[in-house]
Order: C-alpha cells, then structure tokens, then sequence
C-alpha cells in the first residue's frame, strides 16, 4: 500500500482540521445555527490540547480502520448539504438512467472542495492515530460506531432487506391497470410541471411569491395535501408517479447490464401518453433541460410521445443561442417554443393534442430566473429562492393568458404541478418545520372552482388527470392511484397513512419487477398467471387492517 504523508506538525493542526469536519457536519445535519460551527470547534480544541491528544512519546506507524467509515460519511454529508434530504433512490436511479448533461456545475466546484477536504481530515485523523496510543486503542471501535450510524449503510441495507422480506407484494396486488375508453370530442391537455415550486410557498411567511398561482388556482380546482412518498422525491420520480400512478422503484439488480445506461424508462407500465396516443392524441415533451439526463427523452419517446424537445434540439432555435443557464433554456424561452408548438399542433389538426411541459426556474438551490423576470422583479442576488418562485409562478400565469388571448385552451384541460418538493434552499429551515404538500391544480370548462383537501401522493395525480378529462378510470382507479374528484373513495395516504405506505415500499420488490418488466427475466409463472385473471387484492396477512380493499 503507497504510504500516506504525514508531516511533522504541530498537534493543534490535525486536531483543528478534525474539530471543524466534526462541527461541520454537525451545523449540516442539525438546525443548528451557522455560528454553531466555531463553538463545537473552540470546544473540541479546548478539550483535546488539555488532554494533550496527538503528543504520547509512542508513534506508530498505522493505518485505521476508519478511513473508509469516514469516507462514507463525507459522502453522506455532502449529500445532505446539497439536497437536504438524502434519496437512496434518487442515487441509485440516476447512476443507472444516466447523468449526461446535468447542470449541476456549481456542485461539482463543492465536490472538489469536499474532496480536498475529506483527504485533510484522513490525513489529520492517521496523524492522530499514528502519534496517540490512546486514540489507536479506541479507533477500531470508532470504526464500528461509523459504519452503523451511517444513514448510507443503514438505507442500502434496508434495500436489500426487501429481496427476503415476507411480504414484498404489498403494493403490488394494488396496482390497478389503468383502462380508458374512447370519448366523442376528447379534451386537449396541457400539462405543467413547476420545478420544485411546492404549494408550501402559499403559506404568508413567504410572502406573495405564490400568489400569481393562488391567482391561476381561484379560476379551478386546487388540490391541497398532496405528499410526497418515497421514490416520488425527484423530477423523473415525481413526473413517472403522476403520469404512471406509482413510485419509481430504481431497477437495481433488475437491470441485466448493471454498467450501461438504461435502455428503456419503465416498460413495464403503461402511464398517461401510452392511453392518449391510443385515442388519437399528438404528444409533444418539451423541457429547458437535457432530455438526455436521467433518462427523460427514453421515457417520453417510449410512452407514446410523438416529440421530444430539450435543450439540444430548441438552443439552436434561439434568438441568442448563449441565453442559456447551466441547465439549459431560461423559462421565459421555454414557454415561447411551447407557444409556437401549440399553435403548431392546434393548425395542424382538429384532433386532440397534448404538451407536457417542465421548467426551470425553481431549481435548488438558487433557481435560475428569467430575464423577463428580472427585468419586472429588479435586480436578483443570486441566492433568494422565492425570488426565482416567483418568476416562475408570474410565467406560468402569463402563459395562460397569452394561450387563452389565441384561443388556444379552448376544450383543454390544464393541469399545473411541481415535479417534486423542493430541496435545500435558501429558506430551507422554514420549509422543514412545514406540513409540506405538492402543487396541484386543474382548469377547464368543465372544472369549477373548489378547493380539495385530501391526504393523497403524486400516484393519484394520474387517475385525477384522466377522470379530468373525461376518461373516468373503473372504480376512479388507475396504478396505485385515486382520482381524488371521487369523494367517495379512499387513497392509499387516507386509508394507510403516509409512513405505512413508506414502510411498504421499502419492503416492495413485486411491483419493482412490474415496473422494469423486460430488462431481465425475473417475474415468475406464478405471478404471471395471477394476473393474467382477476386482480389479486387480498392476502390473509392483509385482513387484519383492511376489510374491503375498493378504495
């Protein structure tokens, strides 16, 4: 093994370096205030030089056992740093998906920093060790204590816990097939999603940076208490959880080709463009974004998508081909192309259309705001998220106006959502002290305005969209959602609740292997046959919480 250099220093270095990596992680994983961070580390310096750490006559050249214990958990916290609340999933999915073309660029100057601080505090910690008996007696101990309170270790040893667990078919038995049936005079769709732009921002103590989306939501339906589950958390999650009806359980091991991208996004599913492009519809994707990163354009163009349009195929289509930011097209560009897309498919025939649309401008941590917004809201200091919220809501609105000024939402349903809630930002510690909740609201001709409360997930967002349009799924059924215009029945959030549905899904392999059906062999004969007849909704380990499952 090469040696690793270790200077001669003096104890107060290396002890340093370790007291400020401690704090650190602390103020990063705590509440804690900012200044925080120089009283553990004034106290942690204070208490080692009194004991006179790092100065025992004995030196031993060792290695300890805890450099990798504490490699993990500087991933862990930088993790934690950049998107507050760590996605085991999320991880997993876009290593697989891909990650070409990403616009984290600004993270990657963090990654360098947090590297080259990681290799200070392995350097300092085996000075420690090498120069105090005292720590060398104790570090295999530290070791163990690092490896079994590492959230890391703990959620990938829950994942693979669900490969044995009893029960790995919870969720599947309740996923329902979403059947629709051809309607005379079929809606067109425009669907929405908002970056990160969670209906939590409609609370005042955020001030009006919601309220040109209260303002779009008096004229429909607002839906409030919609949640986030677990595999929902994340733009392709939350975009496959509405349009699909289920969580997006990453393939995993499922994946026959575990070291090149996916080839396909869910096949095994059929999601909101698989049933339009049966009943006619023209289906166009348009996002500012790379439809490369994370596997977009493959789920898109695989779930009956005719166009797909990201930054490679629109940026030449710019005026200023350079007004771009590190994730692609500015909002305000955006919303441009999609006008001048349903003008196109609007002339082109009189059959239904459908956009699917995803911006920007909310993206954590800072957001990226347009100039159009700049140039109404005055100048941005680069770290203010609900400035970049309200841009995003202010463009939002304006598009509904422009489109209906044209006449183009005439026989339309529109649907506005955020993709996911928001990750950390810059009024993070107000947020997470919140009954958070997802933005969703519909406008149409035939949806009067109301506001509905319910405890549901982006899964029921699917059915809600088809029986918004008139292709009332059976039962108000579809996936594993609930069309939540059904009062009468229950989802999975009001007759579960919200951390027994997270509990079942970390155990759930069953509906894991219907979602990436056809990546390797996997599903048995039995199961099979079980669906090829009625669905299975019952086990006897079920009736004991539930005694009709029609919800």
């Amino acid at each position: 093994m090469p040696q690793l250099i270790t200077p001669k220093l003096s104890p107060w270095l290396p002890l340093l370096i370790i007291g400020f990596s401690i704090s650190y992680s602390i103020t990063v994983l705590t509440r804690l205030p900012w200044w925080t961070l120089f009283v553990v580390t004034s106290i942690w310096l204070i208490v080692s030089l009194k004991l006179h750490w790092g100065t025992s006559a004995s030196y031993r050249r060792a290695w300890p056992w805890s450099l990798l214990p504490l490699c993990l958990w500087g991933l862990y916290v930088y993790l934690a740093d950049s998107f507050g609340i760590v996605d085991l999933g999320a991880v997993f999915f876009h290593l697989q998906a891909g990650i070409t073309d990403h616009g984290g660029s600004g993270r990657m100057v963090a990654a360098v920093l947090y590297t080259a601080c990681m290799l200070s505090l392995l350097i300092a910690f085996t000075w420690l060790i090498r120069h105090d008996h005292r720590w060398r007696r104790v570090e295999p101990l530290i070791a163990i204590a690092l490896l079994v309170t590492n959230p890391l270790i703990f959620g990938i040893g829950q994942r693979s816990a669900a490969v044995v667990t009893d029960d790995g078919g919870w969720l599947d038995r309740r996923y329902v097939e979403p059947v629709i049936s051809a309607q005379e005079n079929p809606p067109n769709l425009l669907l929405l999603y908002l970056e990160s732009i969670e209906r939590t921002y409609d609370d005042p103590r955020f001030g009006d940076a919601y309220a040109d989306l209260s303002a779009i939501g008096e004229s429909g339906k607002v839906f409030e208490g919609v949640r986030q589950i677990d595999n929902t958390g994340w733009t392709m999650a939350g975009m496959i959880a509405s349009q699909c009806g289920t969580p997006l359980m990453p393939a995993g091991l499922l994946h026959d080709r575990q070291f090149e991208p996916l080839s396909t996004v869910v096949p095994g599913v059929r999601c909101l463009g698989d049933l339009l492009s049966e009943q006619g519809y023209r289906l166009s994707y348009l996002g500012g974004a790379s439809t490369e990163f994370a596997g977009k354009g493959l789920f898109y163009r695989d779930h009956g998508f005719d166009n797909v349009y990201g930054l490679r195929e629109l940026q030449p289509r710019l005026d200023d081909p350079n007004y771009v930011n590190n994730w692609g097209l500015y909002d305000d560009s955006l919303y441009d192309f999609t006008v001048k897309e349903i003008e196109r498919l609007d002339a082109e025939s009189d059959g239904p259309w459908g956009v699917v649309n995803l911006t920007i401008a909310g993206h954590a941590p800072n957001g990226y705001p347009a100039q159009r917004c700049i140039e109404r809201q005055g100048e941005w200091d680069g770290v203010d998220i609900l400035y970049s919220v309200e841009c995003s809501a202010w463009l939002a609105r304006d598009l509904l106006e422009r489109l209906t000024e044209q006449g183009l939402l005439e026989n339309t349903v529109v649907a506005i959502a955020s993709d996911h809630l928001t990750m950390r930002v810059s009024v993070w510690d107000e947020l997470i002290t919140m009954d958070r909740d997802n933005t969703f609201m519909l406008l149409g001709d035939d949806l009067s305005p109301k506001r509905i409360i319910r405890e549901a997930s982006m899964v029921d967002i699917f059915p809600t969209l088809l029986d918004a349009m008139g292709y009332k799924p059976e039962d108000s059924r579809a996936g594993l959602g609930v069309s939540l215009l059904d009062s009468e029945t229950r989802t999975l959030l009001e007759r579960h609740g919200l951390a027994d549905i997270n509990a079942r899904l970390r155990e759930e392999n069953v509906l894991q292997q219907r979602l990436w059906e056809g990546l390797a062999p996997q599903r048995r004969e039995a199961d099979e046959a079980a669906n090829e007849g009625e669905q299975v909704t019952e086990t006897p380990s079920d009736s004991a919480d539930e005694i009709i499952i029609s919800y």
